[in-house]
């Protein structure tokens, strides 16, 4: 097993241990820490004219923001879910047209709106 494989295994181990082991607070702060790791990874990827990378970890932002959006219970969350339903969308937009242009911004854009979507999540185990 190469360096590469055993460090991806390992991140795997690791990431399925938090994964058992969260409550569902926590497992939002990880998909939420997941995409932001993605879209940066994206984001560098694009740096370095990695195309094909840049492809994949935009998908996989993509894939864990409509996970968040799954997550969402608008009979509980009202006006509140339906609002995050639509940033949410906006933010999968985005990304889609990001990975289409090659544009930078937009990934930087969507990385801002995650993060204060998260200072916000994490705020409320503080309050």
């Amino acid at each position: 097993m190469n360096a590469y494989a055993a460090m991806k295994q390992y991140q795997t181990v690791n990431v399925n241990a938090q994964v058992s082991e969260a409550d569902p607070h926590r497992l939002i702060q990880m998909l939420m820490e997941g995409a932001l790791q993605r879209v940066a990874q994206a984001r560098g990827a694009l740096q370095h004219n990695n195309v094909a990378l840049k492809g994949e970890q935009i998908g996989k932002a993509t894939a864990i923001i409509g996970g968040l959006r799954d997550a969402l219970n608008v009979e509980q969350g009202g006006e509140l879910a339906v609002n995050l339903d639509r940033l949410y969308a906006f933010m999968q937009q985005r990304l889609s047209e990001a990975n289409l242009k090659n544009d930078a911004a937009m990934l930087d854009e969507v990385s801002e709106l995650l993060r204060e979507i998260k200072a916000g999540w994490d705020g409320i185990r503080q309050a």
